[in-house]
């Protein structure tokens, strides 16, 4: 097993978990369905690949891929907002037509950026080891990124983000326009996405029209398995987990295939992976409750019965609270 492809790995896991961030933010915050994702990542890529094609500074390539993301959830926010579609359906609405948007932006399928500077290459030039250029790159901007998140949900706009999510109709009443709020989680959600797509078609050399096909999937395995390692209370805790639960996801890919899967059997990993980490916390729950029940049983006498009572409650909001998976 080389090292070097285990630092692989962690490389785009962490390229990865800035992606798992923007699903974060809309799944878990919000409690919106936004199938954006796979039409925003590889809008990134492509706009990102695209420019730095012809010949554009791949700092100013990224920064625009950011911004494309931005405008692509705030199409979403409006279609949602504005225009009373579905979450769901403006999201795959806005996806769909991103399909086309990449392809016209890219002109092509397939873009290689071989022999082309990238942010990776700049940084080699910059004087970082060739060896973990990427890893230490995308560790710092993944850090940074997470501490501004952190920062920015702890604000007053941040808190009216989150109790847009947490109780639509009692943060309406208080006067805060959540139509707004959505739109703002939306545009930050799919700029971190599309940020995301651009670092990966640097870090890959090449962006793919197709690239995008099944990010979401990956996002939510991602932030459901940080949940379950880390049971986050906290924002703080829930954005590290998100991190943590993409690097261990993509080292489950890594020895997967090292296992002998063929890289077309990835989906069916994936889909494993999220079902086992969906199912974490309900097979808990039983167990905690079987447990209670058992004592309770045992405990006889009204004494014991009492004790076995409490038991039984503790496990049972044990198990409600291990459910729930977000922080407060």
């Amino acid at each position: 097993m080389s090292l070097f492809a285990l630092a692989g790995s962690l490389e785009q896991g962490l390229a990865f978990g800035i992606m798992a961030l923007g699903v974060y933010l809309t799944f878990r915050v919000l409690d919106f369905p936004d199938l954006t994702v796979d039409g925003s990542f590889p809008l990134g890529g492509a706009i990102a690949a695209t420019m730095i094609f012809s010949g554009y500074n791949p700092v100013l390539a990224t920064l625009v891929a950011l911004l494309a993301g931005f405008i692509a959830g705030g199409v979403t926010g409006l279609l949602n907002t504005k225009l009373k579609i579905s979450g769901l359906l403006a999201g795959i609405l806005t996806m769909t037509a991103l399909y086309s948007v990449n392809l016209r932006i890219m002109g092509r399928p397939n873009i290689p950026l071989l022999r082309r500077d990238t942010l990776i290459t700049m940084l080699e030039h910059a004087g970082l080891p060739r060896a973990f250029v990427a890893l230490i790159a995308f560790l710092a901007l993944t850090i940074i990124l997470k501490l501004l998140l952190d920062w920015f949900l702890s604000t007053e706009i941040g808190l009216a983000l989150r109790a847009t999510g947490d109780n639509e109709a009692m943060i309406r009443s208080l006067g805060v326009d959540t139509d707004a709020m959505k739109l703002l989680g939306l545009c930050l959600s799919n700029g971190l996405v599309a940020l995301s797509g651009a670092l990966i078609a640097q870090y890959q050399g090449f962006a793919d029209v197709g690239m995008g096909v099944g990010m979401i999937v990956t996002g939510l395995a991602s932030v459901i398995i940080g949940t379950v390692l880390l049971a986050p209370r906290s924002i703080g805790a829930a954005t590290l987990g998100a991190i943590l639960g993409s690097v261990v996801y993509r080292f489950a890919v890594f020895f997967a295939l090292r296992a002998g899967f063929a890289p077309t059997d990835l989906k069916i990993v994936t889909a494993g992976l999220v079902v086992v980490a969906l199912a974490a916390p309900t097979l808990r729950s039983r167990a905690n409750t079987r447990v209670a029940v058992r004592s309770l049983l045992n405990g006889g006498g009204s004494g014991n019965g009492n004790a076995g009572n409490q038991g039984t409650v503790q496990g049972i909001q044990s198990g409600h609270q291990e459910r729930q998976g977000c922080p407060e």
